[in-house]
């Protein structure tokens, strides 16, 4: 199975996979509105405004496992994004990261790139991995990694 197989939903509950952005790099990252991070949707839609012409995207999933920091519902963090940050880059319904109920992709996400010491878990709100246009999970920036930098990252390491 590759990442394009696993089953998600959009924000609008509607059946979909990552099918649709094959050969493109995918940042993915678990969101929360009401973290001390939360401010990074404002770098990450920057990030995916100026590289989705380069085949780049940015893929929000909201979760609520750390200190309940997005309680809402998928229409709430949808109108919450948009009225604040004015998200235009996907999101989905909310998942869990973490634990026996851990998303599938989430599971896989951390088994092809695990964390500081070889740990799977992941540690907290806006935790990023950054997929290649071949599916493969390249590389896995921490919370405190803000988007400016994996913009650095970015136009040094893959849009040179």
């Amino acid at each position: 199975m590759s990442i394009y197989d696993i089953a998600l939903k959009t924000i609008e509950y509607k059946d979909t996979t990552l099918k649709e952005y094959r050969n493109k790099y995918m940042l993915i990252v678990n969101v929360a509105s009401k973290c001390g991070f939360t401010k990074q949707y404002e770098g990450l839609e920057k990030l995916y405004k100026k590289y989705k012409d380069r085949n780049f995207v940015v893929l929000g999933f909201p979760c609520n496992q750390f200190a309940s920091q997005e309680p809402a519902n998928e229409s709430a963090i949808m109108n919450f994004c948009k009225i604040n940050y004015d998200v235009t880059f996907p999101m989905f319904a909310k998942v869990d990261v973490n634990g026996d109920g851990a998303h599938q992709l989430y599971k896989y996400l951390k088994s092809e790139k695990t964390g500081l010491l070889g740990t799977e878990m992941i540690k907290w709100n806006f935790t990023k991995f950054l997929v290649n246009n071949k599916g493969q999970v390249i590389e896995r920036f921490s919370s405190l990694t803000t988007p400016e930098s994996i913009d650095v990252y970015l136009a040094k390491e893959i849009f040179k």
